[in-house]
């Protein structure tokens, strides 16, 4: 598997060192691994993804809400532009796999919640609810910077009949990496005019790294919760 670190922007290269234990447990989580070879549960993978597609409508929500917190005209087109890649590209993968399995969009919007999907999602709209455009960008970014990175680290693992080749060539597909690319420049773009060119030095740092590793932590255990159901 593909282990270089992808070229996400500054921001990224620094948050990613700053919580590297929980980043590596995040990228190879033994649900992770279970995609790559193919072994995870089709019970495991399908409960991800009902639950994923949930947890995709608040985060194109939490996306728009960047919309109204932006700060200049370019901010306003980044977090609009990746509302659209969800919504029009991203949602289609959940949808297609579970009509496979008996399952309509209205059911999967429906679909009851799980705790860790609630923790994760109402996090994420807390932060910038509460807070302002960096706090809600820092607690976004790790969901698209770690499917990027996953999407390239099991890129090479795909083999004829893989059960799981769809979603790996979602992720690590030009459109999605494009994405990523995207959402690293608008990090680094509102770090640098709101905090400067070094942003480590500033006071609030630890208090950014923060957001950014408690929603890695939160990406972890949305994969466990994946997991339960392949037990």
């Amino acid at each position: 598997m593909t282990t270089k670190i992808p070229n996400y922007g500054k921001t990224f290269a620094l948050m990613r060192e700053g919580c590297k234990t929980q980043w590596h447990d995040y990228i190879t989580h033994d649900f992770v691994n279970g995609l790559a070879d193919g072994s995870l549960p089709q019970e495991a993978f399908l409960q991800y993804m009902v639950q994923d597609y949930v947890y995709l409508t608040h985060y194109a929500r939490a996306w728009a809400l960047g919309v109204v917190k932006a700060e200049s005209p370019e901010e306003m087109r980044l977090c609009a532009a990746t509302v659209d890649s969800l919504i029009n590209r991203e949602f289609s993968l959940h949808i297609k796999t579970c009509a496979a399995q008996g399952i309509d969009e209205m059911s999967l919007f429906n679909a009851k919640e799980e705790l860790e999907t609630v923790a994760y999602t109402r996090y994420v709209l807390d932060s910038g609810l509460q807070g302002d455009f960096l706090d809600l960008i820092l607690a976004l970014a790790p969901c698209a910077f770690g499917y990027g990175e996953i999407g390239l680290r099991l890129q090479d693992s795909v083999y004829p009949g893989h059960p799981y080749e769809n979603w790996i060539n979602t992720y690590c597909g030009e459109n999605f990496q494009n994405v990523c690319v995207e959402v690293g420049h608008l990090v680094d773009l509102a770090i640098a005019s709101r905090i400067g060119d070094n942003p480590e030095k500033s006071p609030r740092w630890n208090k950014m790294q923060a957001r950014f590793t408690k929603a890695t932590e939160l990406e972890s255990q949305f994969w466990s919760m994946g997991l339960r159901a392949g037990k």
